[in-house]
This record gives structure tokens, C-alpha cells and sequence, in this order.
């Protein structure tokens, strides 16, 4: 299941890197770096996702700008998520990829498998697998999947601004 992203998302390469996005201000058009974080998933290395979690948080933080207040709790809450399936799902390393640009935040977990996520509802009120994309699904303004070269990036959107 795809979802297309409102307007296009950011292509996150690097950890905070020179990647730029424009600022238009008394029609000038000025490069500015977008706040970004990048960083290796080691395979099936469950402490991943804590520090993760920690790491988005303080982007948001250094990046201090007013909108959502709930954008860095939903934030966490969806990294964890596509980072634990690419962590329980494949037996290979992931790159997360957060990047904080002018309508909001993007994410993305890259993994080296090329079979696609389902979507699909849990079984029971009890059970603790099966909710991660719904999750996603139900909370990002925009959300998912697109092949490259050996796997496949699992991504989501949300705003800076509540819609």
C-alpha cells in the first residue's frame, strides 16, 4: 500500500548534512542546511530503537520550531515503529533518515530486503505484533514504501502545522 506525500518529501542523504532547502524571503531565494539525521541500524540490534528515539527528539529540539506539540511524541512513536520492522522483519542492517524541512518532518527506514511491508490489523486486543504500519497508516499526514536497487524505504511525513 502507497500513499503519495503532499507535495513531495526531502531526499535525506547524510547526517546533518549540506542538503539544503530553499528559503524564500523579500524574493530572494537563500540555501539553507536542512537539519537531518542519519543512522546505521545494525541487524537485529533492538537498542537501536531507544537511542533512535533519543536522536529524533533532539533534532526536533535543536530545530525549535513552533507548530505541532504533538509532532515529536507521533514522531518517536512511527520511527519506532519502521525501525523495529526493518529490525524484526530482515536479517540485514537499516539506515534511519530523519530530515526537518520548511512543511515538516520526513523519515525513512532503508533496508536491504526487497519484500514489501503489509499492512494488516491485529488479531486480538492483547496482542503485541501487527500494529506498526496500521500505526503509521493512522497517524503520518503521508506514508510509504518505495523500492531501491537491493530493498526497499519505508517513510512518513507529518506536518509542521496541524491540519
Amino acid at each position: 500500500m502507497e500513499r503519495q506525500a503532499r507535495g513531495g518529501g526531502p531526499v535525506a542523504i547524510g547526517a546533518f548534512s549540506a542538503k539544503t532547502v530553499e528559503d524564500k524571503a523579500d524574493d530572494v531565494t537563500e540555501r539553507v542546511p536542512a537539519p537531518q539525521l542519519r543512522r546505521r541500524l545494525g541487524r537485529a540490534d533492538l537498542r537501536a530503537v531507544p537511542e533512535a528515539r533519543k536522536a529524533l527528539r533532539e533534532l526536533l529540539r535543536q530545530c525549535g520550531r513552533p507548530g505541532r506539540s504533538d509532532l515529536p511524541d507521533i514522531a518517536e512513536l512511527l520511527t519506532s515503529e519502521l525501525i523495529t520492522n526493518a529490525i524484526v522483519h530482515t536479517d540485514h542492517d537499516a539506515v534511519l533518515t530523519a530530515t526537518v524541512g520548511p512543511r515538516g518532518l520526513h523519515v525513512e527506514v532503508r533496508d536491504f530486503v526487497a519484500r514489501r511491508p503489509r499492512l494488516r490489523l491485529p488479531v486480538t486486543d492483547d496482542g503485541t505484533n501487527g500494529r506498526g504500519l496500521f500505526l503509521v497508516q493512522s497517524l503520518a499526514d503521508a506514508w510509504g514504501v518505495r523500492a531501491h536497487g537491493v530493498g526497499k524505504a519505508v517513510w512518513f511525513e507529518l506536518a509542521a502545522e496541524a491540519a
